[in-house]
């Protein structure tokens, strides 16, 4: 991993950062005399408490509200403490939107009030970095080895004539490139020749690489001087799954001697959830065979050894990766997306053997090999396949017993199929890596509550002893806000479905033309999506509205981009949609939920932890099934009033807040 400051400076007093932030945050502080900002009790008290777990190396849980300005509550005492200690904050977050609102926009505030208070000038040079995975990054020194290979004669059967032109304009890009990272590439590398020359390898380390030649070495060196660490919540829990934490004889979250903020962190579980647990599917093996020889190109990394019996191995791990995903497909999934796996050995293991074949293959190949670059490539190639081979002998033998384990079909045509596993319960995982290792974990939201209190989130996350703190928004929510709650709703069934579909596109369409600007409807599934839409188009294009639906026109951000800029559009989103969509004015002015968020019981995961609460003589509905409608409810009804000027319209379509008991839960959380 990347090592990070190891000269801390001189600590300050204990009480030194609470006094500073309180300061900085008072009615007639810093941020209002410096900046002109106005004053906010729940900022202010939620920087206190920050602080305070800055200061204490303490696991702090804090809800607050939509306007808290919660960015500003853990940036300015985190980045105090940092400068004055040596010890890096770090600062997750789920969506792209916010890590370039805190890269872009928050830090420069932070900036600009240690620039405007002269005692708190020493502030204003803290440096901060962006953390992204190395396989977004090119390397220098597989780059370089790359074209050499490429121009040589002899290695001819390494790469083709598009494959040596995509080489030759990286090494013409890089040269100019401020980052060196893929995003930053138009039009975007060819992902084969990407696959080659990235930072994903034991090439690119200290020891081979520099920062002169090296982007990711570069980003490196940046992130050993930073005071403020930005990162996204799937690659933390990536990292951490993989072991990148600091040793058991060293406090540190990821970094040594960091401190940790998890903003939108009603996310953490589901993310945790899917890094914990196994993901194997039959095209990430397919890719990796072929990245060491691609029969149908007659080339790939084994090509360099000239060897006819590596290309036999690898075509016969080929043909058996297809041999044992196609009985998966045929035998157990059938015609079902999901079938959860509760017995072991229900299908002939025929990949693993080839898989430790083709290992023992590279061995040799190690054992004769003097290039250092060669060898460390051999030994990632055999690392991956041996580590496919466990996933599939465990997933067969059923090998982790506190997982749950189930097969999906996924891909535009459902021909890819995967192995997938997930912690029955993630919190004692949560509880090893954020809240046991000496360090302070910041867990923000506006929605970590049911409404009520955080107790069901504490559990969830391993937190139980954390200390626990909500603020509520500054906004005028009664004067800014209407809500309509439609009664006479047909409840969600089976048997019902078209009547039900009727008659919400019915009201969301008379809605919507109702409304001067846009409407965003927040759906539970894809199905409702698609069928919405059809019902939805006719209509609306004769009003001269657009319409814009998840997964049937552009990508998320395009979606929500043109949805901003229509100005008076219908956007039509699931799960995705119901956080992280910040569209302030007019454009979003009214806010549609047909159905109330419960997730799908028959998911194997949802399953599995039903019964695991059952057998722990729990509710399941209670402890899991409500709670995380609640938390996703309030997320997605947070989406309409986003600025104090805001103002809108909320429509519930669902009759079961009027009519089941669980309803006021609901209601009570408006």
């Amino acid at each position: 991993m990347i090592g990070l400051i190891e000269n801390h400076a001189a600590p300050e007093p204990a009480d030194y950062l609470a006094t500073v932030v309180g300061n900085i945050f008072a009615h007639n502080g810093s941020l209002a005399s410096g900046l002109g900002l106005s004053h906010r009790p729940q900022q202010a008290a939620m920087a206190a408490a920050v602080a305070e777990a800055l200061a204490a190396d303490a696991p702090l849980l804090f809800e607050a509200g939509t306007g808290v300005g919660k960015s500003l509550a853990y940036l300015i005492p985190g980045i105090i403490r940092a400068v004055d200690t040596g010890r890096p904050l770090l600062v997750s977050s789920h969506t792209i939107t916010l890590q370039e609102q805190i890269h872009q926009k928050d830090l420069q505030i932070c900036r600009k009030l240690f620039e405007s208070t002269p005692a708190l000038n020493k502030y204003a040079r803290f440096e901060p970095a962006l953390l992204v995975g190395k396989a977004n990054y090119c390397c220098g020194t597989r780059l370089a080895r790359a074209l050499r290979e490429a121009e040589n004669p002899h290695q001819k059967e390494l790469f083709d004539t598009h494959e040596r032109a995509e080489l030759r304009r990286l090494a013409e890009w890089i040269k100019t490139s401020s980052t060196g990272t893929r995003q930053e590439l138009s039009p975007a590398p060819d992902p084969e020749v990407w696959d080659k020359v990235n930072a994903e390898s034991s090439v690119c380390s200290r020891k081979h690489c520099s920062p002169e030649t090296c982007p990711y070495q570069r980003a490196r060196a940046r992130l050993a001087k930073a005071q403020v660490i930005i990162v996204n919540h799937s690659l933390l829990f990536s990292l951490l799954n993989a072991g990148m934490s600091p040793g058991e004889d060293q406090r540190g979250i990821l970094f040594p001697d960091d401190a940790l903020v998890l903003d939108e962190a009603h996310r953490v579980p589901a993310i945790a959830t899917d890094h914990f647990g196994l993901s194997l599917s039959s095209y990430s093996v397919d890719r990796a065979l072929r990245r060491l020889f691609n029969p149908k190109k007659g080339r790939g990394f084994l090509s360099r050894f000239k060897n006819h019996f590596d290309e036999v191995c690898v075509q016969e791990a080929l043909d058996a990766n297809l041999e044992f995903f196609d009985n998966l497909g045929e035998n157990v999934l059938r015609k079902n997306r999901l079938v959860r796996v509760v017995t072991p050995e229900i299908c002939p293991d025929t990949l693993s053997e080839p898989l430790q074949n083709l290992a023992d293959r590279l061995a040799v190949h190690l054992q004769k090999e003097d290039d250092e670059a060669v060898r460390a490539e051999l030994t990632d190639y055999r690392r991956r396949l041996l580590g496919m081979r466990q996933g599939i002998v465990q997933f067969i033998g059923l090998g982790e017993e506190d997982h749950v384990h189930w097969i999906e079909r996924g891909g535009k045509s459902g021909g890819i199929i995967s192995l997938r596993t997930a912690p029955l319960d993630v919190a004692p995982y949560l509880r090893e890596a954020l809240f046991s290792r000496g360090s302070a974990a910041i867990l923000t939201s506006a929605t970590l509550s049911d409404g009520d209190t955080m107790d069901m989130f504490k559990r969830k996350v391993g937190a139980d002893k954390a200390r626990a703190e909500m603020r509520t928004s500054p906004f005028d929510f009664a004067r800014k806000c209407r809500i309509y709650l439609a009664t006479d709703v047909p409840e969600p069934s089976r048997q019902q479905g078209q009547l039900d579909i009727d008659y919400l596109a019915e009201m969301i369409e008379w809605a919507s033309l109702r409304c001067v600007g846009g409407t965003l409807v927040l759906c539970t599934s894809h199905a409702d999506v698609r069928l919405l839409t059809a019902r939805l188009q006719p209509g609306l294009e004769r009003a001269g509205r657009g319409l814009y639906s998840q997964g049937l026109d552009f990508s998320r951000t395009g979606l929500v981009e043109r949805f901003r800029k229509a100005g008076n559009a219908v956007l039509l989103g699931t799960d995705s949609f119901w956080t992280g969509v910040d569209v302030p004015g007019p454009a979003l002015s009214q806010v549609i939920v047909p159905r109330l968020p419960f997730e799908n019981p028959a998911h194997p995961v949802i399953q599995a932890r039903s019964e695991y609460i059952q057998q722990r003589g729990g509710n399941a509905f209670v402890e899991m099934t409500l709670a995380d409608a609640l938390v996703k409810f309030r997320q997605g009804i947070g989406r309409l009033i986003r600025t104090q000027t805001d103002c809108g319209v909320l429509m519930l379509l669902d009759s079961r807040m009027t009519k089941r008991p669980y309803g006021a839960k609901f209601l009570a959380a408006l």
